[in-house]
């Protein structure tokens, strides 16, 4: 694949990717103002980062076999899920939190830090 084509695929990609999130937008231009989008707008956000921890956390077993079981590979998800709620009780910033709990998950991951 040339370097022509494998940039026009990106271009394209990158156009179809901007063009869906900003569709939803002008379509609903005008009723921004209607109970139902003020309903979404209000508690989709929360419910779609709950959906996300839930299946973050989905294969955690803390307690397996009626013991605590926090495993190596359970520590940095602990540690990290600990310094979301923290950053965020402290900052009240969604995006700091998000970055500063999944830059420990990563660090600890990747040096092979257990407890």
């Amino acid at each position: 694949m040339s370097h022509t084509t494998l940039l026009l695929f990106i271009a394209v990609c990158a156009l179809a990717t901007f063009a869906t999130r900003v569709i939803p937008f002008v379509a609903l231009a005008r009723q921004a103002e209607h109970p139902l989008i003020l309903h979404l707008g209000r508690y989709l956000p929360p419910t779609v980062m709950m959906i996300l921890v839930i299946y973050a956390l989905r294969d955690f077993r803390p307690l397996a076999e009626g013991q605590l079981n926090a495993a190596a590979n359970g520590w940095p998800m602990i540690l990290a899920s600990l310094a979301v709620v923290t950053l965020h009780l402290w900052r009240r910033n969604a995006l700091l939190s998000i970055i500063g709990g999944t830059a420990a998950y990563m660090a600890m991951v990747q040096l092979g830090w257990t407890p």
